[in-house]
């Protein structure tokens, strides 16, 4: 019994919540790794093999679809950005939250969105991207 409480109290949700935030992080690390060689080893770190992405050029799937995604955006025409995690994590059951923001050196572009992942056994197996901010609703 003791442990079902555990498991249902703040405890479980606690550790579910920097379970999330661990994966989180190491996935957006791949965007700010050093060397390109070292973006496959972190996302294998944070991400599922069969991982789903939803990103802006629709659904991929697998650690290899995200590398090209991660690759493409560390080779922005305005330079290699910085990818930050700018919000908590928030995390209703085994989906979580987060918002990021990717800024380019010397003043360049700036892009930022919300992110939506789940997670299965410690790792994301699903990445949903809203990039941008969304518009007010017009009255």
């Amino acid at each position: 019994m003791r442990g079902e409480r555990t498991r249902n109290g703040w405890y479980y949700w606690g550790m579910q919540e920097e379970i999330a935030r661990s994966a989180i992080d190491t996935f957006i690390s791949a965007f700010n790794a050093s060397e390109d060689s070292y973006v496959t080893a972190l996302l294998s770190q944070a991400l599922t093999s069969d991982v789903v992405f939803w990103g802006p050029l629709g659904r991929s799937e697998g650690i290899a679809a995200v590398e090209r995604f991660v690759l493409d955006i560390r080779r922005h025409p305005a330079g290699t950005g910085t990818m930050v995690r700018c919000s908590a994590v928030d995390m209703p059951d085994e989906w979580a939250r987060y918002q990021w923001v990717f800024t380019t050196p010397d003043g360049g572009p700036r892009l930022a969105g919300t992110d939506v992942v789940h997670l299965r056994r410690s790792l994301i197996d699903q990445v949903i991207v809203f990039a941008g901010e969304i518009e007010p609703f017009a009255s």
